[in-house]
């Protein structure tokens, strides 16, 4: 059985450890867990214990809006379902809210909040308050209402985003003040369009949001985070100083606060990315090259030119008692190191491979690369999917999902009138009274997503037409079943969706399995994609070639694998990334107007050639060949 959750391997050794040892660098103290799930669980007992144990009449539980409450929800509906908590004496006080809100619909900013957890429970309608009202009254006398009713909260549970922003407290906010009306920022409203699949000026300008005095009133804080798109700002809140850099990092100041993550979320700790600073270590091979390649980058130093000193400066006498002399550990990551690094992703015919990260035989391999989106293989693998291709190998590329919703409706009509132009039939009149029949919040029309759909399939085909890839026997366009919801939210993925790849993959029986290895949102596409490939393998464990296959991990445009965790380097020629930007160059509906570009203003090609190539610089300052861009696999 094989699952992604973490890569991390070996760590601080916690059994016993006291607890101010454990979090003496941690000014909010962190409680890890393997996932979401496990935590959201023990979340949901510490809410139901605290509500049945309360003696007065009404307790009041903040909540705040977003994603990152969602398992905890789900845990609070089974324990009512089970009779294990009532929430009649429960009031509910929401965060954050646009403004004005006359009503909780799909505009509103709670409206999930209402669809899928108020509605599963008993709480009275009344004993939910929302920190926003009509345009007929009085904000400034709704805001003192609502602050009055909240102030002296027995629990607040707040997730963060990944600037570290809670309920609508922005980056460069106050830690101070009340609940308040509030201009929403561009980067913000940005969001929004994305989100509502909307035109920027049908956002919302304007919200209410619960000030931090009001937040920190609260008798207890949980706070959650969850991905590795977090980590940066989990550790800027728990063990950097308080900065309006970082809101969440006001919570500091509260005396009964924790902060839930998941190894992921956590992975920037200093009890995680540093354990040796913390406590004993479990030194596994990859920590071990993990520590040195630290020590590297924090001396300035290539591998071998590491000194004795510089190891018991920086906290790694355990590491040279148990496995020094020093100068032995620097051979050794330096060897293992270079071993990562092939240009034979698929193997080298007739080679010694017993120190190269692929094995020689079978050759050629058969390949799948499972790409969630339309453009991920060759944004974030496109140079070794040349190289497999060059050396003969059967690659074939799987799109798990038809990428429809990231088209711009302008880019629709310029191919209609395209196809008008060459004679195929006038169109446009039909075409935009499909887009023009489009609604903020709710499902894109079927038949103009097929239109989409079908954009980004021929811009897939080109790109892989490109590489010398016959794309009528090896181009699998998937459209798994979860992602054609006609909006951000997607349906969850089944065993529908799994049952497609499972057919896939014993059809071709592959050698050698890519797909993305992202950890960033649990609920995010590239991560449900991969998880759906696992579980499909689980099904077939026992069938022959399962058991013979490799499965490696790429990652996309805004991550890289750390050279700790590596388990195959490829470098790319000058002339391989002016192919490889090429073959991006054809998903011409992702340039330029993609509508979920993200917080990064460059293009994709743009970003992953430089994350190639800052990787090369990387591997040149450890000591390794000098190479133009490198791409990073982890062997699952």
């Amino acid at each position: 059985m094989i699952k992604i959750d973490s890569f991390k391997e070996g760590g601080l050794i916690t059994e016993n450890i006291p607890y101010d040892i454990l979090h003496a660098y941690e000014n909010i103290p962190v409680e890890i867990y393997k996932d979401e799930i496990a935590a959201c669980k023990d979340i949901a007992d510490i809410v139901v214990k605290k509500i049945n144990a309360s003696k007065k009449g009404i307790f009041k539980i903040g909540i705040s809006n977003g994603t990152t409450p969602v398992s905890l929800e789900g845990f609070l509906i089974e324990a009512y379902k089970r009779g294990k908590v009532s929430f009649k004496n429960v009031a509910f006080f929401i965060t954050d809210e646009y403004l004005p809100t006359d009503k909780i619909d799909v505009y509103s900013r709670s409206y999930n909040l209402f669809q899928n957890f108020f509605s599963k429970i008993d709480v009275l309608k009344e004993n939910i308050h929302i920190p926003s009202c009509s345009a007929k009254k009085s904000i400034e006398k709704h805001c003192a209402e609502f602050d009055k009713a909240a102030t002296g909260m027995d629990l607040l549970l707040v997730g963060m985003t990944d600037q570290g922003e809670v309920g609508l407290n922005e980056v460069g906010c106050s830690g101070k003040g009340g609940t308040k009306a509030i201009m929403l920022s561009y980067q913000y409203r940005k969001s929004v369009a994305s989100k509502l699949i909307t035109e920027f000026v049908a956002t919302p300008k304007a919200a209410v949001k619960m000030g931090f005095t009001t937040m920190l009133s609260a008798k207890q804080v949980i706070m959650m985070a969850w991905g590795e798109d977090k980590a940066a700002c989990v550790k800027q809140a728990s063990e950097d100083g308080v900065s309006p850099s970082c809101p969440a990092s006001y919570f500091q100041s509260h005396p009964n606060v924790t902060l839930y993550t998941d190894i992921n979320s956590a992975a920037n700790l200093k009890r995680e990315a540093t354990p040796w600073k913390v406590g004993k270590c479990h030194w596994t091979p990859k920590l071990r090259r993990s520590a040195i390649l630290w020590l590297c980058q924090i001396t300035h130093k290539p591998i071998l030119k590491l000194t004795l000193n510089d190891y018991l400066m920086n906290s790694l006498d355990e590491l040279i008692s148990d496995y020094g002399p020093y100068d032995k550990l620097n051979i050794e990551a330096f060897n293992e190191l270079q071993h990562t690094i092939t240009g034979w992703p698929g193997g080298k015919p007739n080679a010694d491979d017993s120190t190269r990260p692929v094995k020689s035989k079978p050759f050629p391999k058969k390949v799948i690369i499972f790409s969630p989106h339309p453009d991920d293989d060759v944004i974030s693998m496109g140079g070794t999917l040349i190289r497999l291709v060059e050396q003969g190998h059967d690659v074939h590329v799987a799109y798990q999902t038809s990428g429809n919703i990231a088209v711009h409706d302008s880019v629709v009509m310029q191919h209609i009138d395209a196809a008008k132009q060459l004679g195929y039939g006038d169109k446009i009149k039909d075409v935009q009274k499909l887009i023009d029949s489009k609604k903020p919040g709710q499902a894109e029309p079927r038949a103009l997503l097929n239109i989409k759909g079908a954009i980004r399939r021929s811009e897939a085909r080109a790109a892989l037409d490109s590489i010398g890839i016959n794309v009528d026997t090896n181009a699998h366009f998937l459209d798994l079943p979860f992602y054609e919801s006609g909006g951000i939210k997607k349906n969850p993925c089944g065993q529908e969706d799994v049952e497609i790849i499972k057919n896939l993959l014993q059809q071709i029986k592959p050698d050698q399995i890519y797909m993305a290895g992202d950890l960033a949102d649990p609920h995010g596409t590239h991560r449900v994609c991969s998880e759906a490939v696992i579980k499909a393998l689980n099904q077939i464990e026992n069938e022959a070639w399962v058991k013979h296959c490799t499965v490696w991990l790429y990652r996309g445009a805004w991550m890289e694998w750390s050279p700790g965790l590596v388990d195959m380097a490829v470098p790319l020629s000058p002339s391989e990334i002016i192919k490889k930007r090429h073959a991006i160059f054809r998903h011409l509906s992702q340039k330029d107007i993609v509508p979920f570009p993200g917080n990064d203003p460059r293009e994709f090609w743009q970003r992953a050639e430089e994350r190639t190539q800052n990787t090369a610089i990387l591997y040149d300052a450890l000591g390794m060949a000098e190479y133009q861009a490198i791409e990073l696999f982890v062997k699952l």
